[in-house]
């Protein structure tokens, strides 16, 4: 299949959109990028919603066809262009437990870096709407509704800050014991897989809000991190602009 019919809808901040730039630099594949711009509403667009009903990013198109939610993306790609080379085990027990690993790393920590994210990074933007503009906003999301309208324009309360940064460093903890039960470098063992791909922009994001510290006592976490920034696809992956310090420079980290 020609990869020049390859096509990403994706946000440059958004960590699920960040997975699959990754996964199509890691293959060297050529695609197609249109960047949306979520605050201005671009992925609610009618035009929008009729590739990805869902209303977020990232949504691929390959020969015309769509494929939406990031962890499908990915091993959909893998699946589609196994070369150069496979980001899954060859073992079927040893798939299974990559992909119940990405469950989790879907489940647990990548909702949960959502928190810090909108009360760090994107709480203002909210406060300067009126009531009714941010309830028609939240109104208008069919996957984020419930999200939004809990944080309200006032932000998630220290408790609610505080049970997600826990969430965060049980993934991490998880994650390190993973590692060295593999005996790394990557999770699954010697060979990068979708595992790692998926849990990379959750790290990404969190050192980038000055919480890094939630892993200060686990090197084999800041050896997979460090090796996975020094991969070619990384600096393709997080092009200037990427990261929520580059997009909002006055931004106080905690």
């Amino acid at each position: 299949m020609s990869t020049q019919s390859l096509v990403l809808y994706n946000a440059p901040q958004s960590t699920c959109s960040q997975r699959v730039r990754f996964t199509l630099h890691e293959k060297g594949l050529a695609f197609s990028e249109h960047t949306l711009d979520l605050f201005s509403g671009d992925q609610l667009h009618p035009e929008y919603l009729k590739i990805n009903p869902n209303g977020v990013v990232p949504s691929l198109i390959h020969n015309g066809r769509v494929i939406i939610d990031s962890a499908v993306i990915i091993e959909y790609l893998n699946e589609v262009f196994p070369e150069p080379a496979s980001l899954v085990p060859h073992d079927a027990v040893a798939r299974a437990a990559m992909r119940s690993l990405i469950r989790y790393i879907d489940e647990v920590p990548t909702p949960a870096v959502r928190v810090p994210s909108y009360n760090i990074a994107f709480l203002p933007h909210y406060r300067e709407m009126s009531e009714a503009d941010f309830i028609a906003l939240a109104e208008s999301k069919p996957l984020r509704k419930e999200f939004l309208l809990s944080m309200g324009r006032s932000g998630f309360s220290t408790e609610e800050m505080n049970r997600a940064l826990e969430r965060l460093h049980r993934a991490i903890v998880r994650m390190s014991g993973t590692l060295s039960g593999s005996g790394g470098p990557w999770l699954m063992g010697p060979q990068l897989t979708l595992a790692d791909i998926a849990m990379l922009p959750v790290l990404v994001r969190l050192a980038d809000l000055g919480l890094g510290r939630l892993w200060e006592s686990m090197p084999e976490v800041d050896r997979w991190l460090a090796a996975l920034r020094a991969r070619p696809a990384f600096s393709k992956t997080y092009y200037f602009g990427s990261l929520l310090t580059e997009k909002y420079p006055d931004l106080k980290i905690p």
